[in-house]
């Protein structure tokens, strides 16, 4: 079992840049593929990122490609998300996301209790 937290969310420009931290409970952590997801009000839950175990596979969803960047500390037990470029549309709570196994995309196994990221002039 690992308990993920989540940092860093607020409000940001359109255009500004916002990064997330999410630190886990457990050095497990270091083994896990770990991304991140985010939900809007009225929207489905939706993939935004994952990372590897040791960074090897990195994944992103089309909408944040190019904008976002998904990174780990597996010595602090930290998954990061950097966002550039924002968008009103990016606007959701943000869930850190950890799963047992390799790949960056299917079920997770473990979620943060999430953070609000607005963007808004």
């Amino acid at each position: 079992q690992v308990q993920l937290v989540e940092s860093g969310g607020g409000l940001v420009q359109p255009g500004g840049s916002l990064t997330l931290s999410c630190v886990a409970s457990e050095s497990t952590f270091k083994t896990y593929t770990t991304g991140w997801f985010r939900q809007a009000p009225g929207k489905e839950r939706e993939f935004v990122a994952a990372i590897s175990r040791s960074s090897g596979n990195i994944d992103y969803a089309d909408s944040v490609k190019g904008r976002f960047t998904v990174s780990r500390d597996n010595a602090k037990n930290a998954v990061y998300l950097q966002m550039n470029s924002l968008k009103p549309e990016d606007t959701a709570v943000y869930y850190c996301t950890a799963r047992i196994g390799s790949a960056t995309r299917g079920g997770y196994d473990y979620w943060g209790q999430g953070i609000q990221v607005t963007v808004s002039s």
